[in-house]
């Protein structure tokens, strides 16, 4: 990045703090604050250890500085400017998840087109967060990163003293790690005619059971059983010999037990009885291998990646001395909008046109390299060398570093 092009997008970042309106996190006394700056580039250097005392002085010291990046700590300190962090003294810290494009298995390279892939891994967070965990939508706190992904902020008092352990445990959960599918089904066993639990048969006495699945309303109990009853559903509107093809040749359904899959794929009622938890196959060769497949199919389906430390293998939930982005501030990587959002805003929430910052005026700069990207509707293709651009899209690029201000 030139000269110029730093002092460009000062101005504009400048012009922009100087009306944005800034979306403090609570408690904004007790947090610590921290700035990357466009003149330290392309060192990344983070000046830290900073507190204020209102939000004027944070917005005066947006205005003047006009940072390329705005953090401010997860945690609560009793002096959060103190140069060290023993000395800042830990009071608590919120919850946060952190979804990027970067950590999800494989993210398309169209911009777009990964945004739209992080929206769906947020969306299918905010079902955890809500259903499985019981967080109220009050104290959940949605943000659009300005880069490629979404926050989460849990800001509930009863979530503070929760240690790095476990809040590693809370990113276990939701990416289905350590949870076996023995831990969500349990044999339930049934009323026959010759006593309790028992039917006499060729002049045997047996026990009846079937399998029932934990808690089939919430949680994993509820996606498995939501699984199954879709995944037979799905199946049975196959052809005859294609039918539980996978299931079957990994881990060998008998002949008896496909013949009832086969009638219960097409019985309405027999599928809901699954969704509520039932699972009357009848006899199942190898019901445990079986059940740990349709669990694994499962978790592939809903959990969620989180992103972790550059340095170290550790999510971000897990990390209760974190910085993480300001609402309302902007993004120096993109000179896109970091934006909180309603929960009931999220699914039609459009980052490439919502997010844009800055104007449609016409900039000249000068290509690098080419780059393609697509905003406000627009389809962007810049060759190297020196064209005009909207506003917008001129920022953008310059933040990533494909072009620089001017004709020179």
């Amino acid at each position: 990045m030139n000269t110029s092009t730093r002092r460009y997008l000062k101005s504009r970042f400048h012009d922009y703090y100087r009306e944005a309106k800034i979306h403090a996190p609570h408690s904004l006394t007790n947090r610590e604050w921290g700035f990357i700056s466009y003149d330290s580039m392309p060192e990344t250097m983070m000046y830290r250890h900073k507190a204020f005392g209102t939000q004027g002085e944070l917005r005066d010291y947006l205005v003047s500085m006009q940072p390329a990046h705005v953090y401010h700590s997860v945690a609560l300190y009793d002096y959060p400017d103190a140069p060290t962090m023993k000395e800042k003294k830990w009071q608590g810290a919120d919850l946060i998840f952190d979804l990027d494009a970067d950590h999800l298995q494989d993210a398309p390279s169209s911009y777009a087109a990964m945004l739209d892939m992080v929206k769906t891994e947020s969306l299918r967070l905010l079902d955890f967060l809500v259903d499985d965990f019981g967080f109220d939508e009050d104290n959940i706190k949605a943000v659009f990163s300005g880069g490629r992904g979404y926050h989460f902020h849990i800001t509930d008092p009863l979530i503070w003293n929760l240690e790095s352990s476990q809040r590693r445990e809370i990113v276990d959960y939701v990416g289905g790690k350590g949870i076996k599918s023995e831990y969500f089904y349990q044999k339930e066993f049934m009323i026959g005619d010759h006593g309790t639990g028992t039917r006499t048969f060729n002049d045997r006495t047996e026990i009846l059971s079937k399998y029932v699945i934990k808690n089939p309303d919430t949680g994993w109990g509820k996606r498995l059983a939501e699984y199954i009853a879709s995944y037979l559903e799905e199946e049975g509107q196959k052809e005859e010999k294609e039918r539980f093809a996978d299931i079957k040749n990994t881990k060998g359904f008998g002949k008896k037990t496909q013949q009832r899959m086969n009638r219960i794929s097409k019985d309405s009622k027999a599928l809901e009885d699954i969704r509520r938890g039932r699972l009357d196959f009848g006899k199942i060769k190898d019901f445990k291998a079986i059940m740990a497949q349709f669990f694994d199919n499962t978790i592939d389906q809903h959990r969620v990646t989180l992103a972790g430390s550059a340095q170290v293998d550790e999510p971000v939930t897990a990390d209760i001395k974190r910085l993480i982005r300001l609402p309302g501030s902007l993004h120096g990587g993109s000179g896109m909008k970091v934006i909180p959002l309603g929960l009931e805003d999220m699914e039609d929430f459009e980052p490439l046109q919502d997010a844009v910052a800055f104007s449609d005026k016409p900039v000249t700069l000068k290509a690098i390299k080419p780059f393609e990207v697509q905003m406000k509707d627009l389809d962007i293709r810049v060759e190297e060398g020196v064209q005009e651009l909207p506003e917008y899209a001129a920022v953008y690029l310059m933040c990533r570093g494909v072009a620089e201000y001017g004709s020179y």
